[in-house]
């Protein structure tokens, strides 16, 4: 890269993209992962930026977060925060000095706005869950398409930037305006690949909470998480994180792009579920994500100390915040209240935890949280055709000894 020119990752110098079949450089970590599912063999791999992450796929980059890493701190650092592109055609290389992103279609006045333009509008800040729509889908039975995911496809960030709504304001919507479309700079290696971009309905992109981010938990964003900016939809998920963003496009009637009309759909019911097998009757785009819950320092399969225990774990949902945590250390015959930690915000982790007595012997311990809005975890896992938004109350099987 030139003189000039931001390095690919602070730190790392002229990382480029490597042979067709690699992607991105980077190095083999000595060891793996096994994933607690079908196929579920993952080298842990070091990109740029990167602490070593499991590996779903080289070309685009899918890397998955360590679960142990959630165990760490509620903030994930952004060295282990997970990595999901659709498109192989990554940036290796944008200078923020000619940088811009522009704002057209139905509005008033179309704009190119520089880094220096957008810094200089009012800043927003929120701590927000960013989780892939197919987070988990690994577990589901049937096995159904797509990146065999564990647990690891989420992570919890500080985002600093703008309000989308600022944005917008400054271009000056038009009345008639139905959706707001967003463009990358990544895009398809061929031609018959549909380029990626996603839409939010008008109201919903001028909601104050939306918003275009330039920084994560205090650092300029890392590379392979939308440097230099990227879009934040607080409560929906990641499939409308735009990273890499380089467009904002205002339309008076619905769009209808591949990516909105035909993938990243779910069944039009209550539960997006059909029975296993069974194709929806209809769909609609993907959207909030329902409240889910964890056990985080102790692993599924694994001995503990018999005894008193201290468990701990997270909470999330898609926006109205966490209201209680419940744990079973009897397979859900009975349950315990759990201690909630720290409010960052209704988007954000909320830690939980609890002592608990487990002699010696087999134990399930289950734990399921329920949000500010009523909404509850199933008690079984849900299907459907995509493998998106597994929500059930997880099972932790532990021996003490």
């Amino acid at each position: 890269m030139g003189l000039g020119r931001r390095d690919l990752l602070k730190g790392v110098g002229a990382a480029t993209l490597a042979s067709a079949g690699v992607g991105l450089g980077r190095s083999r970590a000595a060891d793996g992962v096994s994933l607690p599912f079908g196929n579920g063999e993952r080298p842990l791999v070091a990109y740029p930026g990167k602490r070593p992450l499991l590996l779903t796929t080289a070309r685009p980059p899918q890397l998955e977060t360590p679960f142990s890493v959630f165990d760490e701190s509620i903030i994930t650092p952004n060295d282990a925060f997970f990595v999901r592109y659709h498109l192989a055609g990554v940036p290796t290389e944008i200078d923020p000095e000619t940088y811009c992103l522009g704002i057209k279609g139905h509005v008033d006045q179309p704009l190119s706005l520089s880094l220096k333009d957008i810094k200089a509008l009012p800043r927003a800040e929120i701590v927000a869950v960013s989780q892939c729509s197919g987070n988990s889908r690994g577990f589901f039975e049937p096995r159904v398409a797509g990146g065999q995911l564990a647990n690891g496809a989420m992570g919890c960030a500080r985002w600093t930037g703008v309000a989308l709504k600022d944005v917008l304001d400054k271009a000056g919507v038009k009345a008639g305006a139905l959706d707001v479309v967003f463009e990358a700079l990544d895009g398809p290696v061929l031609s018959e690949t549909p380029d990626f971009a996603k839409a939010l309905r008008i109201d919903h992109a001028r909601d104050g909470e939306v918003m275009l981010a330039w920084a994560m938990n205090g650092e300029e964003l890392p590379w392979l998480n939308g440097y230099p900016l990227r879009l934040v939809v607080p409560g929906y998920f990641g499939t409308y994180w735009v990273k890499h963003l380089e467009a904002i496009t205002v339309l008076d009637k619905p769009f209808d792009g591949f990516w909105m009309k035909t993938a990243y759909r779910i069944p039009d019911n209550d539960c997006a579920c059909t029975d296993p097998g069974q194709a929806p009757k209809s769909t609609v785009p993907i959207n909030r994500f329902g409240v889910r819950s964890f056990v985080t320092n102790v692993l599924d399969n694994t001995k503990v100390k018999a005894g008193s225990v201290d468990l701990r774990g997270i909470a999330f949902n898609g926006g109205s915040g966490i209201k209680a945590v419940s744990v079973s250390t009897d397979d859900g015959k009975s349950w315990l209240t759990a201690k909630l930690g720290q409010d960052l915000g209704r988007y954000a982790f909320r830690p939980w935890t609890l002592q608990v007595d487990l002699p010696a012997g087999q134990h399930v311990i289950r734990v399921k949280a329920t949000g500010n809005d009523g909404g509850e975890q199933p008690m079984e896992p849900r299907w459907n055709p995509a493998g998106y938004m597994r929500n059930v109350v997880e099972s932790t099987r532990v021996t003490a000894a």
